[in-house]
């Protein structure tokens, strides 16, 4: 099957580098190359790295819909596109610029978290269980029927960071079972499941100030919040030492203190946000329901510590606020 390929990020990159070596891929559509020509970090695309290592004709539009552009995807009689992080969304047009049109691989188990940051948002949210999917592409995003789905766990103390490759290495497999599916399909019955439009949740574009921690939310979700948006753009707070000017802090690891170790201090009633307990190596701090621990911190222009280090050189007090 002749192959077209669109991806930006690395969530693509262990599929794509499989079906470069098992089909017939006569070109890689990605995202231009910015700084005027020049090339920044090689990690900022390396689905356009991959498609240079291996010799692929590689196309670069600011619009992949523009009809000049349309018509030169044309020229090359593909059979289907392979979509995966890729920054745009195919119009109509271009999707029919292939004989089967598109498939789509998406990090999430649609018609839950469409949108740009599927892995991040599942985590915030507390699940315990994604996967990817494949979908026959339309021009609406990610709403397309879903042809393949796969499933994995998440573990109870894994980051975004830790499950996007995860999720990355199940795309493969699921996408050759899509392709298997279209070259058999008849072009007109019913492919894939519908997805429904009531069950659809949303995973947008994560923004810096979706960082900032809230304690007035519990523990567990402050938790799973500081898992999720790692490594960007991380979970922050600010504390302002008596006498001092404000510090942002990037908070690391973090845990829920279990009510087994409440029951063996003596804590002061404070209000979320303020510290509850700070001693040589513990900083628990009262949140909406629950203790939230800090294990790790980082303060502005520093690097990431555990929270004893941080502790030798700063003391907040019980009942200091955090914001």
């Amino acid at each position: 099957m002749r192959l077209i390929l669109f991806g930006t990020g690395p969530f693509a990159v262990p599929s794509y580098e499989a079906l470069i070596d098992q089909h017939e891929v006569v070109a890689m559509v990605t995202r231009p190359i910015e700084d005027g020509g020049k090339r920044r970090k090689t990690a900022e695309n390396p689905t356009r790295d991959l498609g240079e290592a291996k010799g692929l004709k590689i196309l670069d539009p600011p619009n992949c819909n523009e009809a000049d552009f349309v018509k030169q995807l044309e020229a090359f009689n593909a059979d289907l596109f392979v979509v995966c992080d890729y920054g745009q969304i195919l119009s109509r047009d271009c999707l029919a610029a292939a004989r089967l049109g598109g498939i789509n691989l998406h990090g999430s188990l649609l018609p839950l978290y469409r949108g740009a940051a599927p892995i991040q948002w599942c985590v915030y949210n507390g699940d315990t269980v994604t996967g990817v999917t494949v979908i026959h592409m339309t021009a609406k995003l990610d709403g397309g029927p879903c042809i393949v789905k796969s499933e994995l766990t998440i573990g109870a103390d894994e980051t975004a960071e830790e499950l996007e490759p995860r999720l990355s290495n199940l795309g493969h497999a699921a996408i050759e079972k899509a392709i298997a599916m279209l070259e058999s399909w008849d072009g007109e019955s019913t492919l894939g499941e519908i997805q429904d439009p009531a069950m659809a949740t949303k995973a947008p574009r994560l923004k810096k100030s979706d960082g900032k921690i809230d304690f007035s939310r519990t523990a567990t979700q402050i938790f799973n919040q500081v898992r999720a948006f790692v490594p960007w753009p991380r979970s922050f707070m600010n504390w302002t030492p008596q006498g001092k000017s404000p510090i942002r802090l990037i908070v690391g690891r973090t845990s829920v203190v279990d009510e087994a170790d409440m029951a063996e201090e003596t804590l002061t009633d404070v209000d979320p946000g303020a510290v509850a307990l700070c001693d040589s190596n513990r900083l628990w701090i009262q949140t909406g329901v629950g203790l939230i621990s800090i294990l790790e911190i980082q303060p502005s222009g520093k690097r990431m510590m555990p929270i004893s280090d941080f502790l030798r050189g700063h003391q907040p007090n019980v009942g200091d606020v955090l914001s």
